[in-house]
């Protein structure tokens, strides 16, 4: 749901339809925070030290957009796909919070490029996602003021 890595800081649960970003937090380690929230500190000039990690619960369908084309090449998919988010192992002190592609092929969030977004589908497994829409990649307007 959340790698141990992040519950020190602020969480709360994903929800359907919400947008959410692939944040590096101030431990070092990438998770998912909202676009809402990342807007809204970025138009205050916030830091993002006490920022809310969204944890994603084992079989929730998420939407990854903008995947960087050497992961589009390594794991054979596209710039946009729908994934399984997954864990790998059990192993303490260990990352293993990961998404599984359609092909089969699974990576951990911590090698998601930062500020990639992903758009919640489904809290589960048992709800079918819309189709996939390839549209030009558009950078959301936050994402100049956090690079």
């Amino acid at each position: 749901m959340c790698d141990y890595s992040l519950h020190a800081h602020p969480n709360r649960l994903a929800t359907t339809d919400e947008t959410l970003i692939a944040t590096r937090f101030s431990f070092g380690s990438m998770g998912f925070a909202s676009a809402e929230e990342l807007a809204s500190r970025a138009a205050l000039g916030s830091e993002a030290s006490m920022l809310t990690a969204v944890c994603i619960p084992p079989g929730a369908r998420l939407r990854l957009n903008d995947m960087p084309l050497e992961l589009q090449q390594e794991l054979g998919v596209k710039a946009t796909e729908d994934v399984t988010f997954t864990q790998i192992g059990c192993d303490a002190w260990a990352y293993r919070d990961a998404v599984r592609f359609s092909n089969g092929k699974e990576i951990l969030i911590q090698r998601l490029r930062e500020h990639q977004r992903a758009q919640v589908l489904a809290l589960s497994s048992d709800a079918e996602p819309e189709p996939v829409v390839e549209t030009p990649a558009e950078a959301p307007a936050f994402a100049q003021a956090w690079e």
